[in-house]
């Protein structure tokens, strides 16, 4: 049963409570996530005209997906490929298209969850190596640098060691020559690895803010080896339903982000450490 406070004014009766509750984004734990999440509110707010609540850094991946399905929060921004291998535990494909219409398909049959259209960036890995070494040594793909006579030193988080679309599967599809053990270490720190000359390769990713500001070369991946990333907001239907202009608004945002803007709005907060907020207020003043 549903309770409301019934207020009485002269020649008035209101109620004062509403079947419509406000509006719950989520996002998990990591700068690009906290930062899309903080855009998509801000974005609802002066599209709909109403209050966010904002349930940022959730943890996970899991995490975020229960999140969802619980009806803790209405939508959050989630990868395909994310989505294809982790959640619903169905093999990688090299097919962004065929990626996003199983996803689709399956959040729909299985949760009454809809995916958007794609932001428009892509987070897949990215093999990273310093810039003057791939210049010297004519690296623009995966395969050239499987081709390098001397082998690599490379670093990667510790995650990139057990997923299914990973280190194993990278050395099978190309050979590359390591030195020993690859160094597995927090995300934050391959690039002052790679910097300092500790790892001569990184395992990071597409949209790293430190990409956008160091002499660095990311690695064709020429065989296709990583399955696409493609981010996109996941939202509940029943609040799709429940909420006019929800779709409208969020649809505003498809399309509108590049791997380069992504890059500069994680650098902005990560490295030039301004409030996500005031980042997303400012970038979303740019859309049209």
């Amino acid at each position: 049963m549903v309770r409301c406070a019934i207020v009485v004014l002269p020649l008035v009766l209101g109620l004062g409570c509403s079947r419509t509750h406000p509006l719950t984004v989520g996002s998990k734990n990591f700068t690009e996530q906290i930062v899309l999440g903080e855009i998509v509110a801000q974005q609802l707010e002066r599209r709909l005209g109403g209050k966010v609540d904002r349930k940022l850094d959730l943890g996970g991946t899991l995490l975020a997906q229960q999140a969802l399905r619980n009806g803790e929060i209405d939508l959050y921004p989630e990868y395909t490929g994310t989505a294809l291998t982790a959640v619903l535990k169905l093999a990688p494909s090299s097919d962004p298209a065929a990626v996003l219409e199983r996803v689709r398909a399956e959040y729909r049959k299985r949760w009454q969850l809809e995916w958007l259209d794609p932001l428009g960036f892509d987070n897949t890995f990215a093999m990273v190596v310093r810039g003057p070494d791939a210049r010297a040594q004519g690296i623009e793909t995966i395969s050239d640098a499987a081709r390098r006579p001397q082998s690599w030193t490379l670093g990667v988080g510790y995650e990139f060691l057990q997923r299914p679309d990973g280190l194993a599967g990278l050395l099978q599809t190309y050979r590359l020559p390591l030195a020993g053990a690859p160094k597995s270490m927090d995300l934050g720190l391959l690039y002052s690895a790679l910097e300092q000359k500790q790892v001569d390769m990184a395992a990071a990713n597409a949209t790293d803010g430190m990409l956008s500001v160091l002499d660095v070369k990311v690695l064709r991946d020429d065989r296709h080896y990583f399955p696409p990333y493609q981010a996109a907001v996941v939202v509940r239907a029943e609040s799709l339903a429940a909420h006019a202009g929800l779709r409208a608004a969020l649809d505003q945002l498809s399309g509108k982000f590049t791997a380069d803007v992504m890059r500069s709005l994680n650098h902005q907060v990560d490295g030039k450490h301004r409030p996500v907020a005031e980042v997303a207020r400012e970038w979303l003043a740019t859309v049209r």
